[in-house]
């Protein structure tokens, strides 16, 4: 560098010999001082981003049952060996509907015979200087072959074959719907078990709060000489009861939250709330459109006549071990003693064509054996797909007879809530005026926390009833 540029620094001129002056390495050192920027900025952004998701990390993941439904279709072993099985079953079709189709493969050989005579002689010339061979099925000492082989078979086992695994994949892909339905129920029962625990819990938490307070009231009460001892134990009593109510609510809501975490994480990670949306219920349609979207949408029925179909095809294959099998071979390649285009002028690329006829005729009744098997399985099928279409107009039925009642008892039960906790408070002021007696306390107290109880299972059991008649008809 020192031969071609002197130091730009002293203001010294370029040498005359390299035409270039200092300026040449301005570019250089602007693209540099961007590229320092730039690579201070992406340190920055990444500290940033780090700092972002240390504090993310602190934070529970707020998960709603959409999101529930979603991580539990790539947790579930049981929903994914449904997709698993769908997805074997595509493959298997491909591999049948290849059987209905020509192969094409291309065989490469070579045959050595050890010889008895002048190996080398010309044949043409002199025919007793030959060679002969020990083996006679072979055409040569040496044998080359290098052939493609372009093979159908025709029967109607084949052809059986690939519409079973057609009806086959229709049965997977039902199984596999049957399988995504049922677990919108399990995750809805598990979301809002957790829910409803969560609920129960506060419930036994206020139930708590309201013992205490009572227990302290009476021994107020005592001292000034205005209620017998008795009230004291019982209250005492009742708090502590009230206390063994709040343990066994917390055991349960720690219980369905390990249940719900089984199904949504797959490094089972217990850090997450979930939301509470039980106050906002589905809508429930009208019984002549739930019952045309169960026959119309319902997996269970296309699974049993998928089955049905399989086992047809199936006897269809049985009756095809009984019928002549047709198979056709076209090669082309060479057959010769050299493995050569040509030889002595004389062409040794070739065809030839191999059709074959095989008939049965005797295997001892496996035949015979093998298509009474796949009646069986047919009539087996038949009655599945008759007791499916009854079971699904009974399923229909019952579980929106269930989901109607749960939908009719809310208001109820929402009623019987607020009653009981008014009559709570009017009972608490009649005690303390010294007209009621403590035995109507602690009734009040047992009945208000059963009426908040069965609310929240009331809206629950609605929910889950929404979803097992989803089971039939598909979402509504």
């Amino acid at each position: 560098m020192k031969k071609y540029f002197r130091d730009c620094a002293t203001g010294w001129e370029p040498d005359s010999r390299s035409g270039n002056g200092c300026w040449i390495w301005v570019p250089f050192l602007i693209l540099l001082t961007f590229v320092a920027q730039g690579f201070a900025q992406i340190q920055e952004l990444s500290a940033q981003t780090s700092a972002t998701s240390s504090a993310q990390l602190g934070a529970p993941i707020t998960i709603t049952l959409q999101d529930a439904l979603q991580r539990a279709r790539l947790n579930d072993p049981q929903y994914r060996s449904a997709v698993t099985d769908l997805g074997l079953a595509r493959e298997d079709r491909v591999q049948s509907r290849a059987g209905l189709l020509p192969n094409l493969s291309y065989n490469n050989s070579f045959i050595y015979t050890q010889g008895t005579g002048a190996v080398g002689v010309n044949c043409v010339n002199t025919p007793a200087g030959c060679p002969t061979f020990r083996f006679i099925a072979n055409n040569g000492v040496h044998e080359y072959i290098s052939q493609a082989d372009v093979h159908q078979a025709l029967s109607l086992t084949n052809l059986a074959d690939y519409r079973r695994s057609s009806a086959a994949l229709a049965q997977a892909r039902a199984k596999a719907e049957i399988a995504t339905r049922g677990l919108v129920v399990t995750v809805t029962q598990a979301y809002y078990g957790f829910v409803v625990a969560q609920r129960k819990y506060a419930t036994a938490q206020r139930a708590a709060q309201e013992a205490s307070r009572f227990l302290d009231i009476s021994q107020k009460l005592e001292n000034g000489g205005e209620v017998a001892h008795s009230d004291v134990i019982k209250a005492r009593i009742q708090s502590q009861q009230q206390t063994r109510d709040l343990q066994e609510a917390q055991l349960a809501m720690e219980r369905s939250r390990l249940d719900l975490a089984v199904l949504l994480f797959q490094d089972f990670n217990q850090d997450f709330v979930v939301v509470d949306d039980l106050q906002t219920p589905e809508p429930l349609p009208t019984f002549p459109e739930v019952e045309l979207a169960g026959k119309k949408n319902n997996p269970d029925m296309r699974a049993a006549l998928s089955a049905f179909d399989v086992a047809n095809h199936q006897v269809a294959a049985a009756w095809g071990g009984l019928l002549p099998n047709l198979s056709l071979d076209y090669f082309y390649g060479i057959d010769s003693n050299q493995f050569a285009i040509r030889t002595d002028g004389v062409r040794n690329l070739g065809y030839s064509a191999v059709a074959t006829l095989q008939i049965p005729i005797f295997s001892w009744g496996a035949d015979r054996s093998k298509l009474k098997q796949a009646e069986l399985r047919r009539d087996q099928a038949h009655v599945e797909l008759t007791y499916a279409q009854k079971t699904l107009l009974s399923h229909l039925r019952e579980y929106y007879r269930e989901a109607e009642t749960a939908r009719a008892e809310m208001e109820s039960l929402a009623s019987s809530a607020e009653f009981a906790a008014d009559s709570l408070r009017l009972t608490n002021m009649r005690y303390q005026a010294g007209e009621s007696t403590v035995l109507e306390i602690v009734d009040a107290q047992n009945t208000l926390t059963q009426a908040r109880n069965a609310y929240d299972d009331g809206q629950s059991r609605y929910r889950v009833a929404i979803a097992n008649l989803q089971t039939l008809t598909g979402p509504f």
